[in-house]
């Protein structure tokens, strides 16, 4: 055993990692791409080009709305063809850039490499920030608002995040075993911008050879260590990671840095390194495909903006299409499931799952026993079931009170319910509601504030 500590509650649902041992495979580029301007959390990236503009690949087409956003890069060269409102993975229809590709059209290589050690930690930052790079483990969190902590949070640790606990994804996999320099070049940029002087790369136990490849890399060095830990989901939580690996609990309301410490995903630190050595901006996605209706299953280098008909299609195709029941982009647990595979691969994009009957299950839900496994499965130590009974009768004060905001979305109440009650569901809409409820409250106190000073 590892040794680690293993976080309170989570499940431990099938692995379904039968991709893992296929290695990467890059497609060939697609001839047209859409580019959504929401691909990461924060404010949408703005269009800096016009209909008709000629683009290379590499060349940024969006800059950042603000400073908890990011640009966006094209992955192909060609002509911008369209302007306006396509179909976005999530189910409606956004502002994104639609770019033709030319076939006779040359590729920017980024090859030329500059030494790191030669940057100040500025001239990093603002390279990472150009680039475009979010985090790569689906949370699309701009990465170089993570790399600028308030002075007065003093971090001391980065810890990778190479667990991959969703059942069926392998692509962060296949990365560590196939780009292990460059994952471990990323941390250690990470590092210099934080000033840390200890890493740290958790992978689950269930990927030995992984494990067994960056102790081999790292070996003689004490900067950086492999930390192996339990398989249990959602151990790539980050709160549940940074408690596994180092025993800190982060605060209710908190973020990792009120520990000292910042998460990235290891395809995150893979990229940093691109971007810092090669100023090569994130323009591709190792995405797996997985299921029973998919040709070849397997992991596959993607362009951003790919259509997923697209990469279906160059990847083999489906089969046994007539029994294809349901479509998700990312894992069974918190992916979400597509109308369309008209919509394009994003940054966050780390699977596509095609499932048939027997597979995506169908749940008619009943009425809670009052059973309690849910609360047990709770990695967040939330009682859902009280939670679903407040939002069921609106009392929003009380669904805040009782920590909906904690939930991290994981899906461990659902999966273990015996009811099949949509408690996730539940939770999106009660987080949703209680933070229009506190900027209303926050309205009225600013609006009060301001009638009692004049």
């Amino acid at each position: 055993m590892s040794g680690s500590k293993l976080f309170p509650g989570g499940v431990h649902p099938p692995e379904l990692k039968d991709t893992a041992q296929k290695a990467v495979v890059e497609l060939p580029p697609p001839l047209k791409a859409v580019f959504p301007m929401s691909q990461h959390i924060g404010a949408p990236a703005k269009p800096i080009v016009a209909i008709g503009d000629i683009v290379q690949r590499g060349q940024k087409i969006a800059d950042a709305g603000g400073f908890v956003s990011a640009p966006i890069h094209s992955s192909i060269s060609g002509k911008v063809i369209a302007l306006g409102n396509f179909m976005h993975p999530s189910g409606v229809a956004l502002p994104s850039i639609v770019i033709e590709r030319d076939p006779n059209a040359a590729e920017p290589t980024f090859s030329e490499k500059i030494d790191s050690q030669n940057l100040t930690v500025d001239e990093i930052k603002k390279r990472i920030q150009e680039s475009g790079l979010v985090g790569l483990g689906g949370a699309a969190f701009p990465t170089h608002v993570k790399l600028s902590p308030p002075p007065t949070k003093k971090i001391d640790t980065i810890i990778l995040n190479g667990v991959e606990c969703e059942p069926a994804l392998t692509s962060d996999h296949r990365l560590m075993l196939e780009q292990p320099e460059s994952v471990i070049s990323g941390l250690r940029i990470l590092m210099k911008v934080l000033s840390v002087s200890k890493g740290f790369i958790g992978i689950e136990e269930n990927k030995p050879d992984a494990i067994e490849l960056f102790r081999s890399k790292l070996s003689g060095t004490n900067d950086i260590e492999v930390k192996p830990l339990h398989v249990q989901y959602p151990q790539g939580g980050e709160k549940q990671l940074i408690y596994a690996v180092l025993q800190r609990e982060v605060p209710s309301g908190g973020l990792p840095m009120d520990v000292g410490v910042v998460v990235q995903n290891v395809a995150t630190a893979a990229a940093v390194y691109d971007a810092v050595c090669f100023n090569k901006p994130l323009m591709d996605k190792v995405v797996t495909l997985a299921g029973s209706c998919i040709a070849k299953p397997g992991n596959y280098k993607t362009r951003i903006g790919t259509l997923v008909e697209d990469l279906v299609n160059s990847s083999g195709g489906l089969k046994n299409d007539q029994n294809l029941k349901k479509v998700i982009m990312g894992g069974p647990m918190m992916g979400q499931a597509l109308f369309d595979l008209k919509v394009p691969v994003l940054k966050g994009t780390s699977g596509i799952l095609f499932w048939n009957d027997t597979e995506a299950v169908e749940n008619n839900p009943a009425e809670c026993i009052r059973c309690g496994r849910c609360i047990k499965a709770c990695p967040m130590k939330l009682m859902p079931q009280r939670l679903r009974s407040l939002i069921d009768y609106e009392k929003w004060e009380d669904v805040d009170k009782a920590g909906v905001m904690d939930c991290i979305e994981c899906g461990s109440c659902a999966y273990i319910c015996p009811a099949k009650l949509p408690l996730v569901h539940l939770f999106k809409l009660g987080k949703r509601i209680v933070t229009l409820e506190r900027k209303k409250a926050a309205k009225a106190a600013e609006t009060k504030g301001g009638s009692n000073s004049k």
